[in-house]
């Protein structure tokens, strides 16, 4: 059987009653302050983790034992289990009235067998009144740097691309037949100065080629302290089965963010190939990457969730000071 660190169990005392208070009878009155479950706890949960308010009950999902410690630490009630075993998960149901989901699919075939697994323990019991998935906007395929909106109809390309479009079929079936409101986050590139790998410095220093600029395809950002402040905001505002981008507005090519990293840190730009020399000079994950052009309308962003982006550009967010207290723990 599964272990499931015990939760120490909310006190009703909080200011936040009227804000966050769950559906009656969803939950004994003594625990109902809204208890919100984190299913994936990497950089981006451990930040979303820091910046719900006050007053919430957090949970998280793990597979790992070794991170119960660090996750109490962080005021956050550890539950360990497996998404690749549905039996671990079957305690997870009633336990939250909300869910947030940024766990990634499994790395082969083209079903989330993850997501699948989560839909059926929570709707074992009462479900969560809403399911916030972090889905990726490679689903949307190659738009050719066509401007995209949410209306555009998902063309995934690639295998992990079309586990992410499974995904969300998931997480939309469990809210069209159970009545949960389930919002997805399509999330392009994420960066930031405090996560591992977050900038283009390393790529700059190893000075890897790029696309010569007839051949470049727009690519789409956000900085991690964005993304995690859409999940919160997604949670409680969310439309029912309502996808949204989640970019910044800078909409530049991938040489451009590039030639823009070099300057803010005074290194060399990158050289430049044509795309028919680049196969045998790019990894082929970088290639992948550069088969895409799109650029995404966040205007849905803005009006429906009310997101003020703290950096709205790549320039701003290259440039922000490293935080005194990082959330950032290195997980994937």
């Amino acid at each position: 059987m599964a272990y499931f660190a015990s939760p120490i169990l909310p006190s009703n005392q909080s200011p936040h009653a009227s804000l966050y208070a769950t559906r009656p009878g969803a939950l004994p009155a003594r625990f109902r302050r809204t208890r919100v479950l984190l299913v994936g706890c990497g950089d981006v949960g451990l930040r979303v983790a820091q910046a719900l308010p006050a007053g919430l009950r957090l949970l998280a999902l793990t597979s790992s034992a070794e991170r119960i410690e660090e996750l109490r630490e962080r005021g956050i009630t550890p539950l360990l289990g497996d998404l690749d075993d549905g039996r671990s998960l079957r305690r997870l149901s009633g336990l939250c009235s909300r869910v947030i989901h940024l766990a990634p699919p499994p790395d082969e075939g083209w079903r989330d067998t993850r997501t699948l697994a989560l839909t059926r323990a929570l709707r074992l019991r009462s479900l969560p009144q809403a399911l916030v998935y972090g889905s990726t906007s490679g689903v949307y395929g190659d738009c050719r740097g066509d401007l995209v909106n949410e209306t555009r109809a998902p063309r995934a390309d690639t295998p992990r691309a079309r586990r992410r479009v499974n995904a969300e079929d998931a997480i939309r079936f469990l809210g069209r037949a159970r009545q949960v409101r389930g919002t997805i986050l399509r999330i392009p590139g994420i960066y930031a100065t405090d996560r591992e790998g977050g900038t283009p410095r390393a790529r700059l220093l190893k000075g890897t080629p790029l696309l010569e600029a007839r051949d470049d395809v727009y690519t789409n950002h956000i900085q991690a302290d964005d993304l995690a402040r859409a999940c919160i905001a997604a949670l409680w505002r969310g439309k029912p089965q309502r996808v949204y981008n989640v970019n910044d507005d800078s909409g530049l090519k991938m040489g451009d963010y590039f030639d823009l990293a070099a300057d803010l840190y005074h290194l060399p730009r990158p050289p430049r190939v044509p795309r028919s020399l680049a196969k045998d000079q790019l990894p082929l994950l970088l290639l992948s990457f550069m088969s895409e052009s799109r650029r995404m309308d966040n205007t849905r962003l803005k009006r429906e969730l009310r997101l003020r982006l703290r950096y709205p550009t790549v320039a701003t967010g290259l440039l922000a000071p490293l935080p005194k207290n990082s959330a950032s723990a290195g997980q994937a």
